[in-house]
């Protein structure tokens, strides 16, 4: 890239920008400097808060179903874990639903149906070897718990439903149907245990064809009623998030005025460069690296959008640049040209001893050139809207 600038650049005493110290302000700029500062610190403070929430917003909206009210960390765009929440919707937290969410719960009507069918089968007459736990014991069956992982019996089965430790009939369905295939598993079936338990599965299969109707109706009535207090927590999470993501916008636009503001206080305060810093600058942007050049001319570009600083080859007006533009580039040049200096010149030793002075004037440097692309991006949305 071949830049020209419409200015003789030739050096002249005190316009090294370089080395030349930055006084932006007229009058006592030291303490002017200071009250910016601590402007630009209370919305950067302000801005890391806002950021927070933005980040909540971009979580809910990039999640699947936008309804997990508590994820782990996720990494901003600076490295840092954020725990993100969602908003509390108390009434969706209920400890009783979570316990039985997803899970049938069959209606008393039902549970009496299917308590009525299972006494008849307690009542018949070959039920009585399955109504209490097996006695391994006293039976010697020393292999029992080898063959049955999991012991059941009719009577544990009625105790566990008079002690409502069932939610649903179809536990209690696989649990007496369990009593029935345990004894038809350990016992052989020319054995009248076998023959016996074979039976009175028959007989209760047979019933529970008869409640199978209603059980169905049920749960898809259950499963409609899931399906539609999700899809309301869902709605009212939808709107908690638009809401903040209209205070969000609120309190952006807020700092946007601050901004305004604060770009107006600085240029009014803001001292023009002179002729000899003009020619200075002129000179010190020809000895940029291209990469550096290329984010001057950027610069340059986003005060003066026709700018073609894209282009193979470019003519540089500097005195018709805005005093931000020139600022801006001042700042800049001046911190890329030492930056190239310190790495060109190494030297272990020095750079060793220069190490706390080098981090606090990169963090003022980085400080300017924050105040001054705040300012001048303030500046250029006020120009579109004009």
């Amino acid at each position: 890239m071949s830049v020209h600038v419409k200015e003789e650049p030739v050096l002249v005493q005190n316009c090294d920008v370089e080395n030349s110290e930055l006084v932006v302000f007229n009058g006592n700029g030291v303490s002017e400097l200071e009250d910016f500062g601590t402007c630009i610190d209370d919305i950067t403070e302000r801005v890391n808060q806002l950021e927070h929430k933005v980040v909540e917003v971009e979580h809910f909206y990039s999640t699947k179903d936008g309804a997990a009210q508590t994820n782990t960390s996720k990494s901003n765009s600076g490295g840092k874990k954020i725990a993100i929440s969602q908003p509390n919707i108390s009434k969706c937290n209920s400890a009783g639903k979570d316990k039985t969410k997803g899970k049938h719960v069959s209606s008393p009507e039902l549970m009496r149906q299917f308590a009525t069918m299972f006494r008849q089968i307690t009542q018949n007459k070959w039920a009585w070897p399955f109504m209490e736990p097996v006695d391994v014991k006293g039976l010697g069956l020393h292999d029992y718990y080898k063959v049955i992982e999991k012991p059941m019996d009719l009577g544990t089965i009625k105790k566990k439903m008079e002690g409502s430790d069932y939610s649903n009939v179809r536990e209690i369905y696989a649990d007496v149907r369990l009593v029935f295939k345990n004894a038809m598993k350990y016992n052989e079936a020319k054995e009248d245990v076998y023959v016996m338990a074979q039976s009175l599965l028959q007989k209760f299969e047979e019933k529970w064809i008869h409640i199978m109707p209603k059980l169905v109706e049920e749960e898809k009535k259950q499963a409609d009623e899931e399906a539609e207090e999700h899809a309301n927590k869902q709605l009212t999470l939808e709107a908690a998030q638009a809401e903040m993501t209209r205070d969000l916008s609120n309190e952006l636009y807020e700092i946007d005025l601050e901004l305004e503001r604060l770009r107006e206080s600085v240029v009014q305060r803001c001292r023009k460069l002179s002729t000899q810093e003009k020619k200075g600058l002129s000179a010190a942007l020809g000895r940029l690296s291209p990469e550096d050049l290329s984010k001057a001319l950027k610069m340059v570009s986003e005060s003066n959008p026709s700018f073609p600083a894209g282009a193979p080859e470019v003519e540089l007006d500097i005195d018709v640049q805005t005093d931000v533009t020139l600022w801006r580039l001042k700042v800049f040049v001046q911190e890329a040209l030492k930056a190239a200096a310190n790495k060109s010149s190494g030297g272990t030793n020095a750079q060793t001893n220069n190490n706390n002075t080098g981090e606090i004037n990169k963090n003022n440097a980085k400080r300017r050139r924050e105040i001054s692309d705040a300012i001048n991006k303030a500046s250029i949305k006020r120009a579109k809207k004009a």
